[in-house]
């Protein structure tokens, strides 16, 4: 039987809303004692962990039967083939700086694709939702992709390596070729608001690797319903597993991938 995805996105809204009224309650009160470090520069916090509980238990109430895929940990398998795939909150340097630019991203995935999706900008309250043949929305109103015919029109996106560094020349000399030809250049420190701003229009194209499934699953159904195109650097179909992604308004899709393949 047909899931009613926009019943799904509906009540999953009112959970996400729940842990975007914690994250907010809680910015500009953690101290360094606080912080953790899953890895070298990875960093997490009790915010994290405690908007992950508020949506994962919301989340399962809404679909029992789903498997979940979470950013700090919370894992179920299922034998059923829907998953939620959850970041609590993407941009958490962001957040532990007090710099006001972090999401939710959430996503509802069936066998691997992802049919509803939310990506909540907390500072700005824009929450961008998308369902599988749906389109794409901010607060409701339908969103669409930039119109911009060349890189040259083009404000680009992208984030920089924090703790694989193998590939760090070759990425400096992408960012030195965009520098050259684009509108410019933006690290925003959120894949998640990046790809949520290509399904807008305020960014032409959005580039990064080493990201996680958490970062991007939400995003990439953004695009894609605003009209855009998502693939990895090479051109492949599976950004959301593949750890690169390209999102872009369509138009300069392939010029930004010539460019990345160019260097990489």
């Amino acid at each position: 039987m047909e899931r009613d995805l926009k019943k799904i996105l509906d009540q999953s809204l009112m959970v996400i809303e729940q842990a975007a009224d914690f994250i907010s309650a809680e910015f500009n009160t953690i101290n360094k004692d606080q912080i953790e470090y899953k890895g070298f520069n990875d960093l997490v916090s009790y915010v994290d962990k405690g908007a992950e509980k508020i949506l994962v238990k919301g989340l399962q109430q809404i679909m029992p039967e789903a498997g979940i895929l979470a950013e700090e940990g919370t894992g179920k398998q299922a034998d059923e083939q829907y998953t939620w795939i959850i970041d609590p909150l993407d941009g958490t340097t962001n957040y532990l700086h007090s710099l006001p630019i972090f999401s939710i991203s959430v996503a509802l995935m069936k066998q691997n694709q992802p049919i509803v999706a939310v990506v909540y900008e907390i500072n700005r309250r824009e929450v961008f939702t998308a369902t599988q043949g749906g389109g794409a929305f901010c607060n409701g109103k339908p969103i669409r992709i930039s119109s911009a015919k060349n890189i040259g029109e083009s404000l680009i996106a992208t984030g920089f390596p924090y703790y694989d560094f193998d590939k760090m020349e070759n990425y400096l000399k992408i960012l030195h070729a965009l520098m050259k030809t684009s509108h410019g250049l933006r690290r925003l420190g959120s894949a998640a608001v990046d790809l949520a701003y290509v399904a807008c229009g305020r960014f032409e194209g959005f580039f990064e690797y080493n990201l996680k499934p958490w970062d991007v699953a939400a995003g990439t159904l953004l695009v894609k319903e605003a009209g855009g195109l998502v693939t990895q650097f090479e051109g492949g179909d599976n950004p959301i597993f593949g750890k690169e992604i390209v999102a872009s308004n369509a138009t300069i899709h392939q010029s930004l991938i010539n460019t990345i393949k160019n260097y990489w």
